[in-house]
């Protein structure tokens, strides 16, 4: 019995990663596991990887790969399957879709070394310090969020146009100094290496296959953008509909956002709510709700401009829109809370253990606002933020509207 079958009341799936250098860089026990599959399913470029020696039916996975997945697995149940991987399968890899599908359990996973593993030997960077970007099926814009002086990032590309596009938004974005090198083919005889700087990046597109290594260099005047709740006001579009950055900071360590939660983002205005929680960490997901069009618009530009592209818009009032939506961890209401049924609407969606965070400077909305205070509990605070002003020759404060919040857990 082959070594692949061995496994097939354990392990019906075994997944082996290969890497540029091909059958020649696969473990014994990859090389075994692929030589006695009676089916190996895998890109095209990685099944003309296999020597003739591997007999089993070679299966090209079909575009798009993810939907097609199970049903593929269901056509050749109970034969001996292999997937081949690129790198390390379970580093932004097929591994994570395959183990959704048959459990963890049931699957054999053979590593190969990842690209980044490779990038970050060449380029002698601690991998543990090195923050990775994948724009494979992502939009480059993510790679915005990332970008602070004297980091050291590698973003997987999705082909042989992501360094000419990273290069593109290092200028857009104000790094254009930073250096950039491109490393092609990792791992194989035809590994190569492209330097220069985003400003002055004007290398012809080449082998699509390779990793993008950037330092971080902001060009000077180049704002600081932190990952901390509390952008400055001017990073985002704004036509006055905007939670000013003292009360934004307040607000998001209220909905105290953690990797992996959905937020609601209700009333968005310009969506710095939305994307801030979003740039907390990658894990975290955003939908912003917005009835007047134009606004909306500027939310997903400004989503863009400030690296979380992934924040859905819903153009729409609430809370007729908020129906089809998924359900959130969190809701944020920003503006419309004396819509007709939108609290009681927010507050039935959100799950036990579920954060509501309810911002106004009305007092219509604030008497709204307390009278959910008694019902449901949590904390009723008055925010009021003061500026100081030139008032002739000398200086003074000027304060801002106070902002009642209401913050509320949901207990059942």
């Amino acid at each position: 019995m082959s070594s692949a079958a061995s496994h097939s009341d354990d392990a019906p799936v075994t997944v082996v990663g290969i890497g540029a250098d091909g059958w020649e860089g696969l473990s014994p026990a990859g090389q075994r596991a692929l030589l006695g599959a009676e089916v190996v399913i895998g890109a095209p470029r990685q099944l003309g990887l296999l020597p003739p020696e591997c007999r089993g039916e070679r299966v090209a996975w079909p575009s798009p790969l993810r939907p097609a997945v199970p049903g593929l697995l269901e056509r050749y149940a109970g034969r001996g399957v292999c997937v081949l991987a690129s790198g390390d399968p379970m580093f932004f890899g097929i591994g994570r879709t395959l183990t959704g599908v048959v459990g963890a359990e049931r699957l054999r996973v053979l590593p190969h070394p990842s690209s980044v593993s490779h990038a970050c030997a060449r380029l002698g960077w601690p991998l543990e310090e090195t923050e990775v970007v994948s724009l494979v099926g992502r939009p480059v814009a993510t790679l915005a969020a990332a970008l602070h002086a004297g980091r050291r990032l590698l973003a997987l590309s999705a082909g042989a146009a992501t360094p000419a596009e990273v290069a593109a938004l290092l200028r857009d974005r104000g790094y254009g100094p930073s250096r950039i090198r491109v490393l092609e083919q990792l791992g194989s005889e035809r590994e190569r290496q492209l330097r220069g700087t985003a400003d002055t990046w004007s290398h012809p597109a080449g082998d699509p296959l390779n990793v993008v290594a950037v330092e971080c260099e902001p060009a000077e005047g180049t704002p600081r953008l932190p990952n901390i709740p509390g952008l400055p006001d001017e990073s985002f579009e704004h036509d006055g509909q905007l939670t000013k950055r003292q009360v934004r900071a307040v607000t998001l360590a209220a909905l105290a956002p953690t990797p992996g939660e959905l937020l609601w983002d209700i009333g968005a205005g310009s969506g710095s709510i939305g994307i801030e929680w979003m740039r907390t960490h990658r894990g975290c997901r955003a939908i912003a709700v917005e009835r007047d069009p134009v606004r909306a618009e500027r939310v997903a530009r400004n989503a863009e401009r400030l690296g979380v592209p992934g924040l859905r818009v819903v153009t729409g009032s609430a809370p007729r829109v908020l129906a089809e939506l998924p359900a959130p961890d969190a809701v944020f209401i920003g503006g419309g809370a004396t819509a007709p049924g939108l609290l009681d609407a927010c507050w039935a969606a959100l799950p036990s253990g579920g954060r509501l965070v309810a911002n106004t400077v009305t007092l219509e909305s604030e008497a709204l606002l307390a009278e959910r205070y008694r019902r449901h509990g949590g904390e009723l605070v008055r925010i009021g933020v003061s500026h100081a002003v030139a008032v002739g020759g000398f200086t003074g404060w000027r304060q801002a509207m106070p902002v009642t919040q209401w913050v509320a857990t949901k207990r059942d």
